[in-house]
């Protein structure tokens, strides 16, 4: 049912895989699935913003970003799971699109906030790819 599934993660929020990674690797075994694991470095927004850092900072932290999202998936997705990783770089809800597309997932899994909220809203960024993506999504509760 789903060959390409999305998951989508903030490396510095433990809530967003810590519950959807295992959710996705049960998914990938049920449909014999590849995972496509991404997380997305936000940009500066403003360029007043971005004249404060070195020229490469985007790049250096896109670099550092990819070398944690490989470790996460060594060390969190079974063998015989085909995994590809990836970082995007701007808008998270925006680039999570842009990679669904590219990967023609048929899937997105992600998780709907983080560990502070304390209602039971989406997330601004879970609730843009709800509403804009051209396949399913899943969204996976942080609580129980």
């Amino acid at each position: 049912m789903y060959k390409n599934i999305l998951l989508a993660v903030d490396l510095n929020e433990e809530s967003s895989w810590a519950k959807a990674l295992p959710t996705t690797v049960e998914y990938c075994k049920a449909f014999k699935s590849e995972l496509h694991l991404m997380t997305v470095v936000p940009d500066f927004g403003m360029n007043v913003v971005r004249s404060f850092f070195p020229d490469d900072f985007a790049d250096q932290a896109v670099a550092e970003t990819r070398k944690a999202l490989d470790s996460l998936a060594g060390k969190s997705i079974p063998d015989g799971i085909p995994v590809s990783t990836f970082v995007g770089y701007g808008s998270i809800y925006e680039e999570i699109l842009s990679a669904a597309k590219k990967m023609n997932a048929d899937l997105i899994i992600m998780a709907s906030h983080g560990p502070h909220a304390k209602d039971y809203l989406l997330g601004p960024n879970a609730a843009r790819v709800v509403r804009h993506a051209d396949c399913s999504v899943l969204v996976v509760r942080n609580q129980a």
